[in-house]
């Protein structure tokens, strides 16, 4: 018989929700013992709403400490990230994190050599596209040689009207990331540099601080061109796109298969506003991967701290390249440790 994971949730908001309910009703052998979120009644009310039972912890410190807690899934918001993967790490525990790992690269590093004295991977970030099958085959294509050696690249990650307080910062640590750590994963190239766009701005955004949409371009080494178009506030849906260029061909990422509908003389399919829904399989996928390799007290094997240290450096040199009106930024992304390579 499996073992069952004990696992605490720590962060009960939108994503933390869908985790919970992710976790107790679609991943096998897992049994959810321990909540916590800083807004009093926020756990209770979801356990309720779920019809679900657990411990409710109003300090993560004591969700972490507490010895039926084996595994700590760390689903709050991104600036308790940071001190919340620590303390789990301190702890002895296994640890998922969602992106992004930290807010800044400092931080990153701080937990990739927090980790490092375990001797072995004890942390997993949510970059849940690396399990996306159409990204899978994606890279497949790609490291096959397919195309021929990768060119450029073309990426588009535009959501819905984002709330006001959504602003130039988190369109890039919050959504940009996404491609940032993606792009890495799939043309295994370091990249050399970065510099944002900052196009004509939407009429949706009344707050003229905060710029949207914007464009990110990146080098990477070996001297493959990235551009990615983030809009936040797009009206129309939420659409991803990844088109790969190759010297013997492109590679095209699908988008999500719709019927078709013929009526009124018109043909059209419909156009995916959840970006819950856009990667739903993905996040099932990786939290089987996880759980399947922590319940047998082995590392987990997707997404690592140093995936989540790159993805903050250029970040941070993407906002870099805001603050400076669009100045190129150079980066120098150290090689990988071995620890992180086996």
């Amino acid at each position: 018989m499996a073992k069952t994971t004990k696992v605490g949730i720590i962060g009960i908001g939108f994503i933390g929700s869908d985790h919970l309910n992710r976790l107790t009703k679609t991943i096998a052998n897992v049994d959810v013992t321990a909540v916590c979120d800083i807004v009093p009644g926020k756990a209770q009310k979801v356990l309720d709403e779920q019809g679900l039972e657990a411990k409710d912890y109003a300090d993560y410190h004591e969700l972490i400490n507490d010895p039926e807690v084996e595994v700590v899934v760390c689903t709050a918001s991104n600036e308790a990230h940071y001190e919340i993967v620590m303390a789990a790490l301190k702890a002895g525990k296994f640890c998922f994190c969602e992106k992004p790992l930290a807010l800044d690269a400092k931080q990153c590093m701080d937990v990739v050599e927090e980790e490092q004295k375990h001797g072995r991977r004890m942390l997993q970030v949510g970059f849940m596209r690396h399990y996306a099958p159409e990204y899978v085959q994606l890279k497949h294509i790609i490291d096959s040689g397919q195309i021929g050696a990768p060119l450029m690249a073309d990426c588009r990650h535009y959501n819905q009207t984002q709330p006001e307080e959504y602003d130039s910062t988190r369109s890039i640590i919050e959504t940009a990331i996404h491609e940032i750590d993606v792009m890495h994963w799939l043309l295994n190239d370091d990249y050399k540099n970065i510099k944002v766009y900052l196009p004509k701005q939407t009429r949706h955004v009344q707050n003229k601080n905060i710029r949207d949409p914007q464009i990110v371009v990146m080098e990477t080494k070996s001297g493959i061109n990235i551009s990615v178009e983030v809009f936040v506030r797009c009206q129309y849906g939420y659409d991803i796109k990844c088109d790969v260029v190759g010297e013997e061909g492109v590679a095209e990422l699908p988008t999500v298969p719709q019927v078709a509908l013929r009526k009124d003389a018109k043909y059209s399919t419909e156009i995916l506003t959840d970006w819950k829904a856009r990667f739903e399989s993905a996040y099932d996928i990786e939290f089987r991967d996880f759980i399947a390799h922590v319940s047998e007290d082995k590392s987990p094997v997707g997404p690592s701290a140093w995936d989540g240290y790159i993805a903050a450096v250029t970040a941070d040199a993407a906002l870099k390249s805001i603050e400076e009106g669009g100045k190129t930024q150079d980066l120098d992304i150290p090689e990988s440790p071995k620890f992180y390579q086996e």
